[in-house]
C-alpha cells in the first residue's frame, strides 16, 4: 500500500539545531571538493583524459569536481547499451520501476543535508533555494512513481460484447535527456526520473556547468536497485555529443530544459528523420520565459511589492519563472516603485555558505556578462532604482537591480535576462496591464496581484501563461500541487509534476480480442 502523495516539507533554518546540522553539512561537503567523477556506461565506470571542471560560483578558485567528459565514440557506446538495455526494461514491472524511485527519494531524505549543502557548493544557492531543490528533487521521485502506478494497467475504454478491448501506454525507447543547471538537482533528476518509471532507458547529459550533482543522483539510483544500463551519465558539450545524440536514428525522444536558442534548436533537429529512424522524434521541452506580475489598483501594495522582489531577486533571478517585469497599475505605480526599491535595497549578495546573504552569485563568466550586459542596456532604457552593479573578483556576484519607468516593450521587458534584474512599467487600466502582461515571445508564469474578482476572472481567461497566480508571487511552483509548464516560447507545455506528463514518455496501445 503506497500511502497519498504529499510535498516534501521545507527545512526550517530560524530553528538553531537545522543551522547546526546544515553548517556541518557545508564542512563535510567541503572534504570532498575536487573530486574526480567517472562516466558511467552500463554500469562501468569509464575515466577520461578530458574533464569538465566543475567550480563554485562563490568562490571560482574551488574546485568542485572533475568530471570525466564524454565524446561521440562514447556517447555511441551508451546509445548501444541503452538500446539494448530497453528491450529488457521496457517489459519490467512498472511497480518495481516505482519502488526504485521510493527507495531513491528516501535515500535522498536520509541525506537531505548533505545534498542541499552540494547545492550551495556547485549551485551557489543560499540555504533556502537549496533545500527547496532538494525537497523538489524527492517530490518529483514520490509523485512520478505514484503516477506510474496509475497507469499501469492503462484506461478505461468501451467494448461490445463480441470483443474485449484495452487501452495501455507502452514505453517509447532511449531518452536523452538534457538537464540545466539552475535547478540542478531537482530538474536533472526529476526529467531523468519521469524517462525511466515510464520504462523507457536514458541517456543523462547534465549541464556542464554542475555536473556533479548529477553524478551523485546516478549512484542513488544504482543503490536504490536501478539495473545497469538503464541509466548512463555521459557529461559532454552540446556541440559534440548533445547534436550527435539529437541526430541519432536510435533516439525515441529528448527531454530538455533549458535556453530558448538551445531549445529551438534541439526542435529543429529533432524533426530531420534520418537513415535508419523509424519514427519521429518527441521532444518535451522548456525554454524559459518572461515573467510578470501585474499589480492592480484594488491590491495590497504591500504583497505586491513583496512578491515582486521575492520573485525577481530568488536564486539571484535564475529562474525561468522570475519576475522580470512588472506592470503596475498607473494609480498605484508610485508607491510599489518606490517600496520596491526600498525592499530591494535591503537584500545583499554574497557568498551563501554562511546563510548570510538573501542572494549568491550567478552560474559562471558568461552569465554575468551577458546580465551586465543587460544593465548596461537598461540604465539607457530606464530609471535606475537599486543596484546595477557587480563583483566578479573572487566569485560572480551581481547586486539585485530594479529599473523604472521601462517602456513594456524595451529590450529588458522582452528579452529573458536570467539574472537580477526587474523592469517597472505602468499601464492605464486592468486591460492594458494585460495586453503589456501578455506582450512577448513567451508564457511560462505570471501572478496578478487584486482584491477585484471580476479582473480576477479576466486575467483567468485572458492572461496566456501556463502557470497564473493570484495574490501571491510567480515563483515556486511544487510538484503535484501547481503542475509546471509554459505556452509560446516557454517550451511544449509538458507539465512537469502534472497528472499527465508521464505520458510524454509513453506511446498508447490499443488491443482487441474478438469473443
Amino acid at each position: 500500500m503506497v500511502v497519498p502523495y504529499k510535498h516534501e516539507p521545507f527545512t526550517d533554518f530560524t530553528v538553531e539545531e537545522n543551522q547546526e546540522v546544515m553548517l556541518e553539512a557545508i564542512k563535510q561537503v567541503q572534504t570532498s571538493l575536487g573530486g574526480e567523477y567517472p562516466l558511467i556506461i552500463g554500469g562501468e565506470r569509464i575515466t577520461t583524459d578530458d574533464k569538465i571542471v566543475s567550480v563554485n560560483p562563490s568562490k571560482k578558485g574551488e574546485i568542485v569536481g572533475y568530471v570525466s567528459k564524454a565524446n561521440k565514440e562514447l556517447a555511441e557506446k551508451a546509445m548501444k547499451v541503452a538500446d539494448s538495455k530497453f528491450d529488457s526494461w521496457r517489459k519490467s514491472d512498472p511497480a518495481m520501476r516505482a519502488d526504485i524511485l521510493f527507495r531513491a527519494a528516501a535515500i535522498i531524505r536520509r541525506r537531505k543535508f548533505e545534498f542541499t549543502a552540494h547545492l550551495v557548493k556547485e549551485g551557489g544557492k543560499p540555504w533556502k533555494e537549496a533545500d527547496a531543490d532538494t525537497a523538489e528533487a524527492i517530490d518529483f521521485l514520490e509523485y512520478y512513481g505514484r503516477q506510474m502506478l496509475e497507469f499501469k494497467d492503462g484506461v478505461k475504454i468501451n467494448s461490445r460484447p463480441i470483443e474485449y478491448n484495452q487501452y495501455n501506454y507502452i514505453p517509447l525507447g532511449v531518452g536523452v535527456v538534457i538537464s540545466p543547471w539552475n535547478f540542478l538537482f531537482a530538474i536533472m533528476a526529476g526529467t531523468t526520473a519521469a524517462a525511466i518509471v515510464s520504462g523507457n532507458t536514458v541517456l543523462l547529459k547534465p549541464a556542464s556547468t554542475t555536473p556533479v550533482i548529477a553524478y551523485k543522483f546516478a549512484e542513488v539510483l544504482e543503490e536504490a536497485g536501478l539495473p545497469d544500463g538503464v541509466l548512463n551519465f555521459i557529461p559532454g558539450p552540446g556541440s559534440e555529443v548533445g547534436d550527435y545524440l539529437v541526430d541519432h536514428p536510435r533516439t525515441r525522444f529528448i527531454s530538455f530544459t533549458g535556453s530558448r536558442d538551445v531549445g529551438t534548436r534541439i526542435f529543429e533537429r529533432a524533426a530531420k528523420v534520418h537513415e535508419g529512424q523509424k519514427w519521429l522524434k518527441r521532444t518535451i521541452i522548456e525554454m524559459g520565459g518572461k515573467d510578470t506580475i501585474v499589480v492592480d489598483n484594488d491590491a495590497d501594495l504591500e504583497l505586491a511589492s513583496q512578491s515582486i522582489v521575492q520573485s525577481a531577486f530568488g536564486f539571484s533571478g535564475q529562474k525561468c519563472s522570475a519576475c522580470s517585469r512588472a506592470i503596475i497599475h498607473e494609480d498605484v505605480y508610485d508607491q510599489v516603485k518606490d517600496r520596491v526599491a526600498e525592499l530591494t535595497k535591503e537584500l545583499s549578495a554574497g557568498d551563501p555558505s554562511d546563510n548570510s546573504h538573501f542572494m549568491g552569485p550567478v552560474i559562471d563568466q558568461g552569465a554575468y556578462d551577458k546580465i551586465m550586459n543587460y544593465i548596461k542596456i537598461g540604465k539607457e532604457e530606464g530609471k535606475l532604482l537599486a543596484g546595477g552593479d557587480g563583483d566578479d573578483s573572487k566569485g560572480w556576484f551581481i547586486n539585485p537591480t530594479v529599473f523604472a519607468d521601462v517602456d513594456h516593450d524595451a529590450r529588458i521587458m522582452q528579452e529573458e535576462i536570467f539574472g537580477p534584474v526587474v523592469g517597472l512599467t505602468k499601464g492605464k487600466d486592468f486591460d492594458q496591464l494585460i495586453e503589456f502582461a501578455n506582450n512577448t515571445d513567451y508564457g511560462l508564469t505570471g501572478a496578478v496581484i487584486t482584491n477585484n474578482r471580476a479582473h480576477q476572472e479576466q486575467a483567468r481567461q485572458d492572461f496566456h501563461v501556463g502557470n497564473l497566480y493570484f495574490n501571491r508571487g510567480c515563483t515556486a511552483a511544487i510538484v503535484g500541487y501547481q503542475p509546471f509548464g509554459g505556452f509560446n516560447m516557454s517550451g511544449t507545455d509538458s507539465k512537469a509534476g502534472g497528472p499527465d506528463y508521464l505520458i510524454h514518455h509513453m506511446q498508447g496501445k490499443t488491443t482487441s480480442e474478438m469473443f
